[in-house]
């Protein structure tokens, strides 16, 4: 905002003393009500607004504080921010990125904890951009903002006290993934949270001479398929970790793409965990054992590899507290 005075940004909650998570606070008193603002709670409206100003030329930073909310705004982004730039052959663009925070547990249950990356994804005209953590969520966020077209950035808000180190000469981009870990024996491909449990798992699975190799997204569309394939071509093996709901999935269409490829030979089956097709439990008691953790992980690898004498649910048991990140989680806002 400081670059550019073409930016606004607005959104429920932008001026609010809690910020968004931190995000926006202060940015009110240093660029002034007229390029930051809290919205009325009116989603399809502002959505509609926010593509109007970016039509015009201003870069547009519009968050939701919950997926679930911006369901509301969904014709706005379908068939106007995601077309525009097709229909008018090429001479109008949307610069809008849209902050949707999206998140599991708390007691948030079936309509406030949804994953709907998918979703967005199947829409042609539209970037999907999900960060695991602060380095690349701050560098892909500016390249989300300084893209002339639509993005939907999605933020887990277990992440959101998460820290990194800033490498200001990232040369991360929309549309490409990451190794995180390397490893020889398998290829695991994961994206937002889920990121964080396959680093808790690698740890596990590399005290019994288990290496695997970590894929993080960042990017959901587009996909970096290149990328997961080399990854098999060396391990020969795959598991896809998929935050959203199991038919249709990102990891369904991953999967996909490397079994029709016939340069890729896999050993075993391809893997994926995704969530069971059925809403989210609000009870804290139904939803024990209902999210993919750090076991989970280490489990599908250790039965595809046929290897006995290991639990890894007994080795790295569920906290008591499944359902929050940790102490510093005090509610979802």
């Amino acid at each position: 905002m400081s670059d550019d005075n073409s930016v606004i940004c607005f959104g429920l909650g932008a001026t609010d003393p809690k910020g968004i998570f931190g995000t926006t606070s202060g940015l009110e008193e240093k660029f002034g009500h007229k390029r930051v603002f809290d919205i009325p709670t009116s989603e399809n409206a502002m959505t509609g607004i926010g593509i109007g100003a970016s039509m015009t030329g201003i870069k547009t930073i519009m968050t939701h504080q919950r997926l679930d909310f911006f369901l509301l705004a969904v014709d706005q982004l379908v068939n106007s921010a995601a077309k525009m730039h097709y229909m008018f052959g090429g001479k109008i663009n949307i610069p809008i990125t849209i902050r949707l925070i999206i998140g599991r547990g708390w007691g948030q249950g079936p309509t406030h904890s949804q994953n709907l990356h998918a979703w967005f994804a199947h829409i042609p005209g539209l970037k999907v951009v999900m960060p695991s953590n602060a380095n690349d969520a701050y560098h892909l966020l500016l390249k989300s903002i300084s893209d002339p077209n639509p993005v939907i950035f999605l933020e887990h808000r277990w992440l959101h006290n998460t820290t990194s180190n800033l490498e200001k000469n990232s040369i991360l981009k929309i549309g490409e993934a990451n190794i995180i870990r390397r490893g020889s024996d398998f290829t695991v491909v994961a994206m937002s949270y889920l990121t964080i449990e396959a680093q808790i798992a690698s740890k596990y699975l590399k005290k019994h001479n288990i290496n695997i190799e970590i894929i993080d997204l960042c990017s959901i569309k587009p996909l970096d398929l290149d990328l997961i394939k080399k990854s098999i071509l060396k391990t020969k093996r795959l598991l896809v970790l998929d935050t959203g709901n199991r038919l249709c999935s990102v990891a369904s269409e991953i999967i996909a793409n490397v079994a029709i490829d016939k340069s890729i030979k896999i050993v075993g089956n391809p893997l994926r965990l995704a969530m069971p097709d059925v809403p989210e439990p609000t009870s804290h008691a139904l939803t024990k054992g209902f999210y993919i953790r750090a076991a989970d992980i280490a489990a599908s690898i250790i039965n595809e590899l046929n290897i006995s004498n290991i639990d890894p649910f007994e080795d790295i048991p569920e906290p008591e507290k499944h359902d929050i990140p940790g102490e510093w989680f005090k509610g979802p806002f």
